[in-house]
């Protein structure tokens, strides 16, 4: 081997060692931040039934589905896992310059799980903890967001007032201008990288690539009976309502989108969304 392409290959061999010690200090993060978890109120399970019935060869196709996409949900957040662990650790480095606490935090969200009985499928409401990175300064209350939230849900325009001010129309449905954000954290929110910790979810089955958003257990506290709906898919690192909107529409459009993605989940559906992703992140409709 002569020289040149020996030190091509020292040098693969480098940025691979490096992506594997930057994903170990990722996952060492990971574990460090359980102890960052809110101790939100514990859900109980929720059997959510389907509308309709699927014929014999459907809900074989539907069980085909969820298996590829499973798979596909490994090898994709595995791979950018890897390829991300560089990136990954060097906004772990910046958030912890910028100010004080951990760098991932953990937060209790609600998912849900698949169960399948006599040819009957159903979705099970499930509580688990999700990562991403710290955009917040340490040690704030969550009782305005909660405040927020479920006015938001309840289309209390008052409280949601109250607590925003007077905003564009775009921006009412997100807290703006919020004191507790950090310099990085506005950064992070406005480009979604502070979300990149959920491949891990992916990776371990919490989440999928492509869902609905996963909720936060003060939200289904006060959701209605349809709003469940929401829930009959895994949650995603992305979704027809990311893609779609984000913040810049109200909760009950945002139910609209999640359920109709839940009652049309195939994996072509699934590549579009994925597709449509990075160009959401680039206009930035609707971010935090």
């Amino acid at each position: 081997m002569n020289s040149g392409k020996m030190m091509k290959t020292l040098g693969k061999a480098a940025v691979f060692g490096g992506s594997l010690i930057a994903g170990a200090a990722l996952m060492t993060a990971l574990v460090a931040g359980n102890a960052q978890r809110l101790n939100a109120p514990a859900l109980g399970l929720v059997a959510l039934q389907p509308r309709r019935s699927r014929k014999l060869a459907d809900k074989y196709s539907y069980r085909a589905y969820l298996i590829a996409k499973r798979w596909f949900d490994i090898v994709v957040s595995a791979t950018a896992i890897l390829f991300l662990a560089p990136l990954m650790l060097a906004i772990m480095v910046a958030v912890k310059l910028d100010s004080e606490g951990p760098a991932v935090y953990s937060q209790e969200r609600i998912g849900s799980r698949i169960r399948g009985k006599g040819g009957k499928r159903s979705w099970e409401a499930k509580a688990f903890t999700i990562y991403k990175f710290r955009t917040m300064k340490k040690g704030n209350s969550s009782s305005q967001h909660k405040a927020f939230v479920q006015a938001l849900i309840k289309g209390d325009t008052a409280t949601l007032e109250a607590i925003n001010g007077k905003v564009s129309s775009e921006d009412k449905y997100k807290i703006k201008n919020d004191s507790r954000v950090t310099r990085i954290g506005k950064i992070l929110r406005k480009t979604s990288l502070d979300e990149l910790p959920q491949l891990f979810n992916v990776l371990k089955g919490d989440m999928s690539l492509v869902g609905p958003r996963p909720a936060l257990a003060y939200e289904v506290d006060v959701y209605a009976p349809h709003h469940l709906r929401r829930l009959e898919a895994k949650p995603g690192f992305t979704g027809w309502w990311q893609v779609k909107a984000r913040s810049s529409v109200d909760f009950e459009t945002m139910v609209q989108l999640d359920t109709w993605y839940a009652e049309n989940a195939n994996l072509w559906l699934d590549l579009k969304i994925l597709v449509m992703t990075p160009l959401s992140v680039i206009k930035g409709k609707g971010a935090a």
